[in-house]
């Protein structure tokens, strides 16, 4: 086999070509990471803070919270019926009625944003647990025309500040203070749910959640409920619920990271498949010259292959360094199961740094292949003949 400096002279000799080479499998790498970070960073919103534990009740065939309404009547049934649901020491069932709506609120760019508007109950700060924490302010009073803001909302949007007010139809309420989730709701507007119903002139619930008892067969349960006439609803695991919610979103960015790959990456096989035709058209005499000193054609062809791989390495690099920067980037886009507004930050893992590496190393190899099978076919005697 020829010796590695052997490749990395050729590349460096000629560098103009090969550098183009590697600014179109780096712009198609920087692509790629760049969608599919977005993706991950949708996802990883939704995927920590699923418990399997946390029952999630709504309407039958809702897809979404969004999507559902139950009354007052069955959310009493749920509540205080259901055999599943765990209870306090004092006897309370460990669950909570949530409303959800959407609000406009104007975005510091102009733009108008579908905001998620979430009515709660003391019990759904409990069922939270640790996975959500005060940062500025005061929690809102329950009773009072008052709401506490997502982290992300104040950098947002406008009006989004502590003191400022948010109005629901035509009744006004206070921001009063910032927090943070851990999962999904961190970027909501939450106040009390009696509160925010009669503003809205809401006669019912979304959902209903709930610590289930230990050793609870979630299976059983939805069984159960089916046949159970006065509670209309079906119940899912938070788990299997936030999962859910990021099928539309999450499928939609990752079929739009293949197809942006698919045709900038074609353009950057080309561009390896002239750029190594053009190395091995003018190495003629050279390659015949190896050949007859005894390298085999395995030989030549393995080195044309690595060379172009070589490239497309260190094009894969580069690519890498281009969106290695938005790591951690905060962002927003409407969540197409709820057709909310979410807040995330772009998330550039080691899975998808190692992928890549891997798409670009792909990427030289389409290309050099045809170069590399040309420059092993030839015979040694013509390209001798070659200047």
């Amino acid at each position: 086999m020829l010796p590695i400096r052997y490749t990395v002279r050729n590349v460096m000799v000629r560098r103009s070509s090969a550098l183009l080479t590697m600014l179109g499998i780096a712009c198609t790498v920087a692509v790629f990471a760049g969608v599919i970070a977005l993706r991950d960073g949708f996802a990883s919103v939704y995927e920590p803070r699923g418990e399997q534990n946390i029952a999630v009740y709504l309407r039958p065939g809702a897809s979404s919270e969004g999507e559902s309404w139950i009354s007052r009547d069955i959310v009493e049934v749920v509540m205080k019926e259901r055999p599943e649901i765990a209870r306090a020491a004092d006897g309370r069932p460990l669950a909570a009625a949530e409303s959800f709506l959407a609000v406009y609120m104007e975005a510091k760019d102009g733009d108008l944003t579908n905001v998620p508007l979430r009515g709660i109950q003391p019990l759904s700060l409990e069922l939270m647990g640790d996975s959500v924490r005060l940062l500025d302010g005061r929690w809102f009073e329950f009773g009072a025309d008052e709401v506490v803001l997502g982290k992300p909302l104040p950098g947002r949007m406008k009006g989004a500040n502590i003191g400022d007010t948010i109005t629901l139809n035509l009744t006004p309420f206070k921001v009063v203070g910032v927090y943070e989730h851990d999962g999904a709701q961190g970027s909501e507007v939450w106040g009390d749910v009696e509160r925010m119903l009669d503003a809205l002139d809401r006669p019912g619930f979304q959902r209903v959640v709930a610590r289930m008892k230990d050793g609870t067969d979630i299976e059983a349960v939805k069984e159960s409920l089916a046949a159970d006439r006065r509670t209309t609803v079906e119940m899912k695991s938070e788990r299997e619920y936030l999962e859910a919610q990021t099928s539309a979103l999450g499928g939609i960015l990752q079929g739009l990271a293949f197809f942006l790959t698919l045709v900038m990456g074609s353009s950057a096989v080309l561009g390896a498949v002239n750029t190594m035709l053009a190395s091995v058209a003018s190495r003629t005499h050279e390659i015949g010259v190896l050949l007859a000193l005894g390298y085999s054609r395995l030989a030549i062809f393995v080195t044309f292959l690595f060379e172009a791989a070589f490239i497309g390495l260190i094009g894969g690099i580069a690519g890498v360094l281009l969106t290695l920067p938005f790591d951690g980037l905060g962002t927003g886009m409407t969540n197409f199961n709820t057709f909310t507004d979410v807040s995330f930050a772009f998330s550039v893992t080691p899975q998808l740094v190692g992928t890549s590496f891997v798409l670009a190393f792909a990427l030289g190899l389409l290309g050099g292949a045809l170069p590399a099978w040309r420059a092993a076919r030839m015979r040694p005697v013509e390209a001798l003949r070659a200047h």
